[in-house]
Parts: C-alpha cells; sequence; structure tokens
C-alpha cells in the first residue's frame, strides 16, 4: 500500500479506528510496511494512536502537538512538528504535564494564535519529578515540582516512599497521573540532600533534566576508547597538509582543558591575510554507527553546569586526543581564508591537516600583551606578538564588515558564578568580553560561515545553523516596552536585522541595556539546527552552520564528516545524497531539542546560585533597575549581578494605581514608578524552592518599608 492509498482509506467514511493489525487485513498490507506509513503519518500529525492501539484520523479542527507551560504556570502553549500553535488556558489542559503529546481542539482565533483545549493526552514526557518533599500529615506528604512549569503537586504515603523529612530534596516516581478523579501520586526513589544546601543544586539540575553523571560513560564506549591510540599515530598523517611548521596555536580561557580550534595568520605578498582556522578531527577517531558515536549522538552536546562539565565525548578525546595541546602533533581539518583589507573572503580552501600548537595561550595574557605589556608577558608569548597583532586587526576589520551587514552585536550578559571548594558561592560577576575572545569569536564565524557556503553553493544535504526572522507580533510587543522607556522604533513588516542593531545602538550605557537585550533576544526565534538553509537572521548571513566546536557539540561533527567527503573526493555519489538526505533532518532535530536541555540545565543552576548569593545578603542594600512594573509591585534587577526580584506593592508607604499602557505605578501623594528607574533596594527573602527573590525599596532615611501596607492596588486601563 502506498501513502497516497493509505491517506485517501483514512479520508473515506469506511474508515473507523483500527489497530494495526485491522488495518493491515482491511487494506491487505505488510504489517511491517504498513507500521513504517502510519509512523510517518503520525510524525506529520495527520493520526494519532490511543492507548487501545487504535489508529484516528485528526480532525480538520484538531492539531497534535507538545504542550509546554510558561514558567509562571499561568498559560500553556502547544506547538506540532509542523510549527504550528495554539495557546492553551489552564482550565483547559486536561491535566496535562509540561511536555505531554496532546490532541488540541482548536476553538477560536484571537491575535492569529488559535486557541484550544486538550481533548486527549496521547503519551506522557515525564515518569520522574525532582522536587521538594513537604509533609503533611503522619501517613502522607507532598512532593512540589523544582520545575514550576509541573504544575501539579503530587502526594506521597509513606508506604510507597523511603524515608525522608521535610525539605528535602528528592527524585520520585509518578505511581499515578492527576486526573479528574483524584490528585497525582508519586513514591520517593531517591534522596538528594536538604533542598536549602547549596551541594544538592547540581545532582537536582542532572536528574531533572535526565543528564548523565559526570564522567559516566556506558560500559560498550569505555571499551570502545581503550581500542583507541594514545597519541597520533604516523599512518593517520600521510597524506595531510602539515602546519607543523608554522605559527599555529590556541587561545581559550584558563579553565579550559579540551582545546578543539587553533589559528594561524600571515600576510600575503598582495597585502591581504590568509586566516587558518585548524579544528581538531574528532571524526578521524569517532566513527559513525560505533559505540562512540552512538553515546555522543545520544549526548547531542557538553553541558556545562558552572564548575563541572558533562562531556559529549569521553575525557580520553576531549582532554587529550583530540585536544589541541601544546607541543603535540594533532589531526585537525583546516579552513585557509583569504580575506582583503575589507573583511571580504576572496578565497578558501578546505584540508585535512595535521599541527602543532606551538603555544597554549589564554584570553586574559594575549589581552594582557596586546593592551598593557609587562616584561614577564613579553618573555613569555612575546615571540608571537606580530601574530596576535595581525590577528586583532584582521579581526576588527571583519567585525566591523560583519556590522555593516546588519549582524546584531549584543553585549554579553552573562554572569560567572565563583564558587569555593563547597560548592557555596562567593560572588556573582557580569563576563565581559576582551580583545582576544573577540579575535576568536570573529574568526570561527568566518570558518562557520565559508563552509556554509560551501555546500549551499554544491547543493549537498547539510546541517544549517538557522535563525529565522522575528514574528512582527513579537516584535511589536517589544516596541511597545521600548515606548514605555521613550525609545522609538518603527515596526515594519519586512523586519531586517539592522533594524535590532539600530535599537541595541540607543541602548547602549542605558540602565536598561542588559534587560532590552534579553527582551529582544526572546523576542526573536530560537537558532536551531535544520538540514534546510534559510540564513541566520541575527548575524544577517546566508549560510551558517556549527563546524568549529566537534568535540562538543554533534551537529560540528556530522559537518566534518561530511567536509571530508568533499575534500577527499571532490564530490558526492548519489547513494551519499540518499542516505544524508534521509538521516540529517532527524539529527538536526535532536540536536537542536538537546542544546535546549543543555541551556535549560545551564540555566536552572545559575538561577539557583543567584538565589543563594540573595540569602547570603539578606539585609543588604543594592543598586537596582526598574525592569517591569505590575499592579502587584515593581520587578527590579541588581544590574551588575543579572539578579531579580520583586518589591511587592504591599511594601510601599502609599496606596498606588497601576496604568496597564503607560507600564506605572502612582501614588496618591504624587510618587511613580517606572520602568528604567533606579532605586536602592533591600533584599529581605530569597527562596530557593519557591525561586523567588523579595526587595523592599530603602527610603531616604536608609530604613526598608517591611509590609506596611496590604493595600488593594487600584487599577486604571486607559484606552489607546
Amino acid at each position: 500500500m502506498t501513502r497516497e492509498e493509505l491517506i485517501k482509506y483514512f479520508n473515506s467514511k469506511s474508515y473507523t479506528p483500527s489497530t494495526i493489525t485491522g488495518l493491515a487485513q482491511r487494506t491487505n498490507s505488510n504489517v511491517e510496511e504498513l507500521k513504517k506509513l502510519l509512523e510517518d503519518l503520525e510524525e506529520e500529525g495527520f493520526i494519532y494512536r490511543t492507548r487501545s492501539g487504535k489508529w484516528h484520523k485528526v480532525k480538520e479542527n484538531e492539531m497534535i502537538g507538545v504542550i509546554k507551560f510558561t514558567r509562571s504556570g499561568k498559560k500553556a502553549f502547544v506547538t506540532s512538528s509542523s510549527g504550528r500553535e495554539a495557546s492553551v488556558e489552564i482550565a483547559n489542559t486536561m491535566w496535562a504535564l509540561n511536555g505531554d503529546k496532546v490532541l488540541v481542539e482548536i476553538m477560536k482565533n484571537e491575535d492569529d494564535i488559535p486557541s484550544g483545549r486538550v481533548v486527549k493526552i496521547l503519551e506522557r514526557s515525564l515518569n520522574r519529578i525532582v522536587g521538594v518533599y513537604k509533609s503533611q500529615w503522619t501517613n502522607f506528604g507532598y512532593l512540589i515540582p523544582d520545575d514550576p512549569r509541573i504544575i501539579y503537586e503530587f502526594r506521597v504515603y509513606f508506604k510507597d516512599s523511603i524515608d525522608v523529612k521535610d525539605g528535602d530534596k528528592v527524585v520520585a516516581r509518578i505511581t499515578r497521573y492527576p486526573d479528574s478523579n483524584a490528585e497525582g501520586t508519586v513514591e520517593i526513589v531517591e534522596k538528594i540532600g536538604r533542598a536549602d544546601l547549596p551541594q544538592s543544586d547540581l545532582p537536582s539540575v542532572i536528574e531533572k533534566y535526565n543528564l548523565p553523571k559526570p564522567g559516566e560513560f556506558p560500559k560498550s564506549v569505555i571499551k570502545a576508547i581503550k581500542k583507541l591510540p594514545d597519541d597520533v599515530e604516523e599512518k593517520d598523517i600521510e597524506g595531510r597538509k602539515d602546519f607543523r611548521g608554522k605559527h599555529v596555536f590556541t587561545i581559550d580561557g584558563e579553565d579550559a582543558k579540551d582545546f578543539d580550534d587553533a589559528v594561524s595568520i600571515e600576510k600575503l605578498p598582495n597585502g591581504n591575510y590568509l586566516l587558518g582556522v585548524h579544528i581538531a578531527d574528532v571524526s578521524n577517531y569517532v566513527k559513525e554507527g560505533d559505540p562512540i558515536d552512538i553515546e555522543a549522538f545520544k549526548r547531542g552536546t557538553s553541558v556545562y553546569l558552572i564548575d563541572t562539565v558533562i562531556p559529549m565525548l569521553p575525557f580520553k578525546l576531549s582532554n587529550d586526543l583530540c585536544s589541541l595541546v601544546e607541543g603535540k602533533d594533532r589531526l585537525t581539518v583546516s579552513a585557509e581564508m583569504e580575506i582583503d583589507e575589507y573583511g571580504r573572503i576572496l578565497k578558501k580552501q578546505f584540508s585535512k591537516s595535521v599541527i602543532r600548537s606551538v603555544k597554549r595561550l589564554t584570553y586574559t595574557k594575549v589581552t594582557k600583551l596586546l593592551e598593557d605589556p609587562d616584561e614577564e608577558i613579553e618573555n613569555e608569548i612575546g615571540f608571537i606578538r606580530k601574530d596576535l597583532e595581525m590577528m586583532r586587526d584582521l579581526a576588527h576589520t571583519i567585525k566591523t564588515s560583519r556590522l555593516g551587514r546588519g549582524s546584531i552585536e549584543f553585549a554579553s550578559d552573562e554572569v560567572k558564578v565563583i564558587v569555593d571548594e563547597n560548592g557555596y558561592v562567593k560572588d556573582i560577576v557580569l563576563r565581559k568580553q576582551n580583545i582576544a575572545e573577540m579575535m576568536i569569536e570573529e574568526f570561527m564565524i568566518s570558518a562557520n560561515e565559508s563552509v556554509a557556503e560551501l555546500f549551499d553553493r554544491i547543493g549537498f544535504p547539510f546541517i544549517y545553523r538557522i535563525h529565522g526572522k522575528p514574528d512582527v507580533e513579537t516584535i511589536a510587543e517589544l516596541s511597545e516596552y521600548l515606548r514605555a522607556i521613550g525609545i522609538k522604533f518603527k515596526i515594519t513588516e519586512n523586519i531586517q536585522p539592522i533594524m535590532l542593531q539600530r535599537i541595541l545602538e540607543q541602548i547602549k550605557g542605558h540602565p536598561l541595556e542588559m534587560v532590552i537585550q534579553r527582551l529582544l533576544v526572546r523576542s526573536m526565534k530560537k537558532a536551531v539546527y535544520s538540514e534546510t538553509n534559510v540564513g541566520h537572521f541575527g548575524l544577517a548571513s546566508l549560510n551558517y552552520t556549527h563546524f568549529t566546536s566537534p568535540i562538543r557539540r554533534y551537529p560540528d561533527l556530522m559537518v566534518h564528516r561530511l567536509l571530508k567527503i568533499y575534500i577527499e573526493r571532490g564530490k558526492f555519489s548519489s547513494e551519499d545524497v540518499e542516505r544524508y538526505s534521509k538521516i540529517l533532518p532527524s539529527i538536526a532535530k535532536h540536536s537542536s531539542e538537546r542544546e535546549i536541555i543543555a541551556d535549560q540545565a545551564e540555566r536552572d543552576l545559575i538561577s539557583m546560585k543567584k538565589i543563594e548569593y540573595a540569602q547570603n545578603h539578606i539585609g543588604e542594600v543594592f543598586d537596582v533597575v526598574v525592569t517591569g512594573v505590575t499592579d502587584f509591585g515593581l520587578f527590579v534587577e541588581i544590574p551588575d549581578k543579572a539578579i531579580s526580584g520583586l518589591i511587592h506593592i504591599s511594601t510601599l508607604n502609599d496606596y498606588y494605581i497601576h496604568d496597564e499602557k503607560f507600564n506605572t505605578l502612582t501614588g496618591t501623594h504624587g510618587k511613580t514608578f517606572k520602568i528604567g528607574d533606579k532605586l536602592k533596594a533591600k533584599i529581605i527573602s530569597a527562596d530557593k524552592i519557591k525561586g523567588m527573590i523579595d526587595f523592599v525599596l530603602e527610603d531616604e532615611n536608609g530604613k526598608g518599608r517591611e509590609g506596611k501596607n496590604d493595600q488593594k492596588v487600584k487599577k486604571n486601563r486607559r484606552a489607546g
């Protein structure tokens, strides 16, 4: 039976929901062939299967997708595999949990976003939950999930669980999902530790996102690793372009241990630069389909949890055999680019290569040499000063060219969490990009674009890093926020990256610069991996990929495999085209999903440490800026820590009217609070379990205003 015939049968009036066996009998089809067709149609959202095993056709007013709750837990959205989206009010979620696969009935359209209600839960995404145990009575208690997107608490019966105490962080197995007849129940299977102790943070995040334990790999991977050589072998060097006689070196952070990119530079007789970007040839050791490759695909990416790394590859590869360590021969894949005085790449050449890094440099040392050299730094790395000065000049040229085409340049709002040997937070500081980091970033972007441009030109199946245009509606919301702080931004249907770059230029030095940047990032679509090239909006790039980090990202490893086919053969066979056309879409999708999980895990742990920092500074006063105004108070942020919290309206010394249009709170005595206001506020509480930090406004006399006014705010909804 063909796909078209099966679709026609599902659309016929004679079709009644049937199992795969029944369908095979009625259509005289082979069960295995039919199974593949059904799975494809299910993936496309055309049909679904109930718990009884019967297949149903999705009606015109229905859609299948994954439900995702907002972090506030007040709303949910269902997104189909095709990208179709519907908003769902909590009352209409039918006891679904975050991540469940559901069938939604579309009810109406509002603001171009379909609204719907869940009519069936098709597949549960969770069977374990991490949370805090709260005792209730003598024979039971409740589990409060760590994830605020899980909006239900689960009952815990003592007889079904290990011995735990009130306030313990635990891992629990779901024994009953909540429904209209009864609340959900769980069985506690593991005690992590006390919820308020920092030692519980890392294991909580690892359990919450089902991440591998740091340093642990399956036995099959360990066995495969033992078969790898301890060093580069001569047979692997044969036929490679030899860069060992050139100044090739790595530049990384002080704490880095896996060095997967090295650079080189020289000035050509015609005045142009020849930039070399040399990337560890991981694919020489990790072959498609072997145990190491299977596990790397499963993980998708390395996860960086403050001072702990959960690597994609075992340390023998990531920190040794594939790490471009100083003074050792290492196999690489090189991109050589001839770049003119305007930052244009005139020629590019790719090769399998071998390098021997002349020096392991750090961002700090390179910046020191280029901006404030002393005798010590000159003695250590002064022998490559000329190379570094050329790189600095070239990087500035490339960056100027990139910004000129409209690439969006975000200032970094990442924080560095500094912890002691016991995991306690010592400080939180904003990361600032130095000249050395800028150089490497520009060179990596150039290499990524060069590889992507090659594959876009030859038309071979490939994995691109794409970033679509933002929706006009989301940019309109950003425009309203900007208008409230006095920044005008004209919205057009054809949004270009240079328009958003101009916003960033306007807000430089503004108290809300980092906040607006975050809003701008959220208003744009997330960059993902895809087998289809639509360009990269944020970089204003027609072609982009990830080629430069095969040690820590699986898509980069696949890009290397594809590029090496081109290097070795100069063309691709019909079998290559057919094979990669089939496997790349699923690799791209899975890699995007794993990246999202890694990002969420990293953010969660940092959020915990921010709350811990606040707990250590309760009673202290900070300079804050108002980032949001609501009818229940002011959201504020400590700018140099990126720590956010709430000044509740009940702590303000007046009755306030909330103006929704202009985002202000105005008191009866004339005091007005608005977005962008600089205030002094004191931390009065910080709760890791609830994920909340509370401030009070510090008055002119240096006194906080805790709980002086349990007022009911008046709302003023002005027209317009």
